[in-house]
């Protein structure tokens, strides 16, 4: 069956949605257009809103409204001397709700991909050079997904500190808590001997 250009085209817009498959965007559209045309409305007025005025931060490149988002922007994050990067606000939101990280951040906006044609200054790594430079960093906290990207990404910063002269650490990946050993795959189990800390 063919659909109306219309109804086609909202279909197809919501397939640009991770995980979305033409099932799921015909059932999204279909239940706009029959039950809530209203909030559909409100979605694509929410939705242009946040597209023309949400932009990058001046300093840790996480989303914000204005020049510095609010963690830059306050004065006790500004005086730290500690710097978590991180590749994507989600990963910023994730560490802020633990209460216990109080320095400033660095959302590189992905990570190394040279197959994909993502190199260094794509995920502005060269924006974190000057940082290195115009600030007082003592520590880089490596806080990249530990995967294969998410590693090689970790290794490139590391030895961008190591000739800044500033310390690099690397979060700790392990054993989660509550997880029993017999249902842990090999890697994990192999990155929490590698991480192992004295008590």
């Amino acid at each position: 069956m063919q659909f109306s250009p219309l109804i086609q085209e909202l279909i197809d817009a919501f397939k640009i949605l991770p995980g979305v498959g033409a099932k799921s965007a015909q059932r999204m559209a279909f239940h706009l257009l029959e039950r809530n045309r209203q909030g559909a409305l409100q979605l694509s007025h929410v939705l242009h809103n946040a597209m023309e005025h949400v932009k990058h931060c001046e300093q840790c490149r996480t989303f914000c409204e204005n020049s510095l988002c609010e963690i830059c922007a306050s004065p006790k994050r500004q005086a730290s001397t500690i710097l978590c990067v991180v590749e994507s606000p989600q990963d910023v939101l994730a560490i802020e709700q633990t209460s216990e990280f109080k320095g400033r951040y660095f959302v590189l906006m992905g990570h190394l991909s040279p197959i994909d044609g993502i190199g260094p200054a794509e995920i502005g790594l060269e924006q974190l050079s000057e940082i290195f430079e115009k600030n007082n960093i003592e520590e880089v906290i490596l806080a990249t997904n530990p995967n294969v990207e998410g590693e090689a990404t970790a290794h490139y910063i590391a030895h961008m500190c190591k000739s800044a002269g500033i310390k690099a650490s690397r979060i700790a990946h392990g054993v989660p808590v509550g997880g029993e050993l017999e249902f842990i795959d090999g890697n994990t189990l192999i990155h929490a001997f590698v991480g192992r800390r004295d008590l």
